[in-house]
C-alpha cells in the first residue's frame, strides 16, 4: 500500500511573517482553525475509509507553522491524534514547519506525542531570495533545523518553491542541489503562483514581477524530478492541489490541474530524445517499448511526445511490456 495522510489544515496560524506569495486561505481553500473534536472526526473518517490500511498512515497537520501556534493549541491537536498512534491504528504523526521554529526543546515534545516527520518549509537556500520574499529565516537556519530534526531520528521532509521573486532557473535547482545535501527523506517542489491580495500580486499588477512560464517550469521541473530521483529522494507532491479558491485568486503563474503528469511526460521526451541522439538512431519508424504503467507519460497530453517526436523525423509507437521497469524503456528501428 502507498503512504496515506489524514490531512489536517491548520491554516495561516502560527506564521509569524507574511510571506511575498502567501494567501493561505486561496491556496487551501481552509480558514476556520480544527478543534480537537475535529481531529478526532477525521482521523475516525479516514480510519472507515483506509479499513485495515491505516498502518501505513500518518496523521498530518499542514496549512501553517505548526511548532509556532499557541503552545497548549498545539498539544490539544497532538493529543487528539497521539491516542491513534499510541493504540497502533496510525503510524505517526507528520506536521510542517518553519525552520526558525525548531530547537531541541520543541522536538523533545514533539517525540514525546508520536511525531514522526516532521516537514520544513525551506522554499529557497538562497538568503537573497529569501529576503526579497520576506520570508523571515536563513539558509543556514534551514540547514541547522534539519540536521536537528535528523539527530532526533524523525523524518525530514524540505519544501522548495520555484520562480520566487528574485529568483532563476539555475537559483531554483542550486536551491535543489543545497536541499538534496540535506538528504531529507522526501521533498515537495511548488511552482510560485501569483495570488490575489499577496506583495507578488501587487508586484506583479505593477508589471514589477512575472514569475517562470508554465514551459520554463515544467522543463525545469521536469530536471528536478530526475535529480532527486537519482539521490533516493521521493518528490511527494509537485504543484499545488486543485481548489475553487486558487482558480478564483490565481493572477497568474505555471498553473495546471495535471501539471506532475507534464513533467512526468517532459522527463520520457527529455530522455527519448537524448537516447535517439546518442546512439544515432535513424529518423523513421521506431519502436518505443515501455511499462504499461508508463504509456499515458510516454504518450504525453493529447500526443505531445509523439507529435514531437514527429517533427524531429519519427514515427513512434508504444508498446506494452510489464517486463520494463520503472521509467525504463526500449527503442527499436524498424526500418
Amino acid at each position: 500500500m502507498k503512504h496515506a495522510n489524514v490531512a489536517i489544515f491548520v491554516p495561516h496560524n502560527g506564521c509569524p511573517h507574511q510571506c511575498s506569495f502567501c494567501n493561505q486561505k486561496s491556496i487551501t481553500g481552509k480558514l476556520n482553525q480544527p478543534e480537537p473534536i475535529d481531529v478526532v472526526n477525521a482521523v475516525k473518517i479516514a480510519k472507515d475509509s483506509l479499513k485495515s490500511n491505516t498502518k501505513n498512515a500518518e496523521i498530518a497537520f499542514f496549512g501553517g507553522s505548526f511548532t509556532a501556534i499557541e503552545r497548549n493549541y498545539m498539544i490539544s491537536l497532538l493529543s487528539a491524534a497521539y491516542k491513534f498512534v499510541k493504540d497502533g491504528t496510525f503510524s505517526g504523526i507528520r506536521l510542517s514547519t518553519r525552520p526558525d521554529y525548531i530547537d531541541d526543546e520543541i522536538l523533545s515534545l514533539l517525540k514525546k506525542y508520536g511525531v514522526t516527520t516532521i516537514e520544513l518549509g525551506a522554499q529557497s537556500m538562497d538568503d537573497r531570495v529569501l529576503k526579497l520574499n520576506s520570508r523571515g529565516h536563513t539558509a543556514k537556519q534551514v540547514k541547522e533545523a534539519s540536521r536537528l530534526i535528523k539527530s532526533y531520528k524523525f523524518r525530514l521532509g524540505l519544501q522548495m518553491m520555484t520562480g520566487l521573486y528574485g529568483d532563476t532557473l539555475e537559483g531554483s535547482f542550486k536551491t535543489a542541489e543545497k536541499i538534496a545535501e540535506l538528504c531529507p527523506e522526501n521533498v515537495r517542489i511548488y511552482p510560485t503562483i501569483i495570488m490575489k491580495g499577496t506583495e507578488l500580486g501587487d508586484r506583479f499588477l505593477s508589471g514589477e514581477y512575472k514569475t517562470f512560464t508554465l514551459e520554463e517550469t515544467v522543463e525545469l521541473c521536469a530536471k528536478l524530478l530526475d535529480f532527486f530521483e537519482e539521490r533516493n529522494i521521493t518528490v511527494i507532491r509537485l504543484g499545488l492541489h486543485d481548489s475553487p479558491e486558487l482558480k478564483r485568486d490565481m493572477l497568474s503563474g505555471p498553473w495546471h490541474p495535471a501539471f506532475r503528469e507534464l513533467c512526468e511526460s517532459r522527463r520520457f521526451l527529455n530522455k527519448i530524445t537524448a537516447y535517439l541522439e546518442n546512439n544515432h538512431i535513424s529518423k523513421g519508424n521506431i519502436e518505443i517499448t515501455v511499462n504499461p504503467k508508463c504509456v499515458s507519460a510516454v504518450t504525453g497530453q493529447k500526443k505531445h511526445n509523439l507529435n514531437i517526436l514527429s517533427e524531429f523525423g519519427y514515427n513512434a509507437k508504444i508498446i506494452q511490456d510489464k517486463n520494463i521497469i520503472g521509467n525504463n524503456f526500449a527503442i527499436k528501428e524498424m526500418g
